[in-house]
């Protein structure tokens, strides 16, 4: 659905071009919900900005549906752009109007429908998104999540195609996080409407995300789906996102383990495997014994995945026995340690 070719963009500082995005080719599909994570000045939120041309990239195409947004006219231009909605970190509603008002608004600018197709229009988004009682109310009166959620009704208001979410979460708390994440999922199934998420939480991208591409430096440093990138993060801007969000620092994790005997793997488990009795069936079929000195359990996205650091003791040739079983029932593993 959208394709960004050698896409670029720079800024004039002092007489100097600084790049703030380099070589960007990225495809997302349509109905799927891809995020892009970075830290603060990466780039994320300049590349959802070149996606509707708020603003113009110093080189290269960005393709919506097969049309080159970049060489439309500026009357063209805004007639595609209502095929895109945007919500935002800070809401930006119109503090003079109320919530009904403000999710007509782009209905009215937009001259399609008559006022009674409007009303009927944001009465039907008031209740997707659960403000059906506060229609007349002003954003002040709003919590931030609420707030949000108008935000989002007034995105949808002219049944885009893709919308377009800049650091929706950020100033929410944690709890209305989740709560405004599970509307976007509902949405996004309910409407099959293609998501583009930017943000700088991983748990963010672990909720609600297909895949996600990891932006540092202006450059996409690793992409793919979420539960691949997560659970094998190759990029040391990844990893760094990884442990993080576990608050484990990388560097340390593996200084309490020292004193602890055998081979050091760790194993990665997604769907039904997560439940699987193995271990046990294996320390008794090959006669050895394992530690458990770290793990998770949990869900990306619906699916069950988890990760144990284990070490094994007892014959090599049983130890070996038993990674080809987990290589046999298609679980990964890492070796972090020969003995």
């Amino acid at each position: 659905m959208i394709q960004l070719k050698n896409l670029s963009k720079s800024y004039r500082v002092d007489g100097k071009d600084i790049p703030a995005l380099k070589r960007i080719d990225l495809n997302i599909e349509a109905g799927e919900i891809f995020g892009v994570i970075g830290h603060s000045g990466a780039g994320k939120s300049t590349l959802i900005r070149l996606i509707n041309l708020l603003e113009r990239p110093s080189g290269g195409t960005v393709l919506l549906d097969d049309i080159d947004l970049t060489t439309l006219s500026t009357a063209e231009l805004r007639l595609e752009r209502q095929k895109i909605g945007m919500i935002f970190q800070h809401f930006n509603l119109l503090s003079a109007k109320t919530v009904a008002n403000n999710i007509a608004f782009p209905l009215q600018v937009a001259g399609r429908l008559n006022k009674t197709q409007i009303e009927q229009r944001v009465a039907e988004l008031l209740e997707l998104v659960g403000l059906s009682e506060h229609a007349d109310k002003y954003p002040a009166q709003l919590s931030g999540g609420q707030k949000q959620r108008v935000g989002i009704a007034r995105a949808l208001a002219n049944n885009p195609k893709l919308l377009l979410c800049d650091e929706a979460t950020s100033a929410l708390d944690p709890q209305t996080t989740q709560s405004v994440l599970q509307l976007l999922l509902e949405i996004n199934q309910k409407l099959n409407l293609t998501i583009v998420l930017i943000t700088h939480e991983m748990d963010v991208i672990r909720t609600v995300c297909d895949r996600v591409a990891v932006i540092d430096g202006g450059e996409i440093v690793e992409m793919g789906p979420v539960t691949q990138v997560f659970l094998h993060p190759k990029h040391p801007t990844t990893r760094r996102f990884v442990f993080e969000s576990e608050h484990v620092d990388e560097n340390k994790q593996f200084e309490d383990f020292a004193h602890v005997p055998g081979k050091i793997v760790r194993l990665t488990f997604i769907g039904e495997s997560t439940y699987k009795s193995l271990l046990g069936d294996m320390a008794r079929d090959f006669g050895i014994d394992f530690s458990i000195l770290a793990g998770r359990i949990e869900r990306i996205k619906g699916t069950a995945c988890g990760q144990l650091t284990l070490a094994f003791t007892g014959a090599d040739s049983g130890v070996a026995a038993a990674l080809a079983r987990f290589t046999a029932e298609g679980i990964d593993f890492e070796e972090l340690r020969a003995c």
